[in-house]
C-alpha cells in the first residue's frame, strides 16, 4: 500500500496501517515546516501531533482536488497558529523591545548562507514577526490571507513582515562579516 490514492482511501476508512504509512511518509516534511513556527522541537512536535489528528479526522473531506500535500500543509499551518494562540504567544509583537536597525549596505560578503544559518536567523525573530514572515515569504500567502488567519489588520501583517525583513537583513549582514569557521 504505497500509492498515495490507496493510502488516502485507507485513511478515510480509518485503517491504522494506512495512517501509519501516511504519517511515516509525511511527518518529516510537516515537522520541518512546524519548526519554522515553533520556538523549540517539543513545540513543533505538539503542532505536528495536532495537525495529524486533524488530518485523520478530516481526511474524508479531501476529495482529490488539488495537492494532498498542500492540503496537509494548510492543516499544519492552522495547527501552528492554533498552538500559538492557545499558549498565549504574541501574534502582535510589540515593537518596544526591538531596536530599529538601519541597513546601510544590503550587499552581503561573497558568502552563501547555509539552510541552517537562515533557519536559525529566522527562528531568532520575535514570535509574531516569525509567524508573518514564514506565512508570507516561505508559504506564499498574501497579506490579506494572513490577516484573516491571524485575526489582525492587513497593515499589521505588512508592518510585521517589513520589520521582520529588516531585522533579518541586519542579522544576515552581521553574519556575512563573520569568518565562516566562527559561525555556529
Amino acid at each position: 500500500m504505497h500509492e498515495l490514492d490507496d493510502i488516502i482511501k485507507g485513511c478515510q476508512k480509518m485503517d491504522r496501517k494506512a495512517q501509519k504509512v501516511l504519517y511515516d511518509r509525511y511527518s518529516p516534511i510537516l515537522f520541518g515546516m512546524a519548526m519554522r513556527y515553533a520556538s523549540c522541537a517539543s513545540e513543533a512536535e505538539d503542532m505536528l501531533q495536532e495537525a495529524f489528528i486533524n488530518i485523520f479526522k478530516h481526511i474524508k473531506q479531501f476529495e482529490g482536488h488539488g495537492s494532498f500535500e498542500g492540503w496537509m500543509k494548510r492543516i499544519l499551518i492552522n495547527a501552528a497558529i492554533g498552538y500559538i494562540r492557545k499558549h498565549k504567544k504574541h501574534i502582535n509583537d510589540s515593537f518596544d523591545d526591538i531596536q530599529e536597525i538601519k541597513i546601510k549596505d544590503t550587499n552581503f560578503e561573497t558568502r552563501d548562507f547555509t539552510k541552517e544559518e537562515l533557519m536559525s536567523t529566522i527562528n531568532e525573530l520575535p514570535e509574531g514577526f516569525r509567524l508573518v514572515f514564514n506565512l508570507y515569504a516561505v508559504e506564499g500567502y498574501k497579506h490579506r490571507e494572513i490577516a484573516e488567519m491571524l485575526g489582525i489588520q492587513v497593515g499589521t501583517s505588512k508592518s510585521q513582515y517589513s520589520r521582520a525583513r529588516k531585522i533579518l537583513m541586519n542579522k544576515l549582514q552581521v553574519l556575512s562579516k563573520m569568518p565562516e569557521d566562527r559561525v555556529t
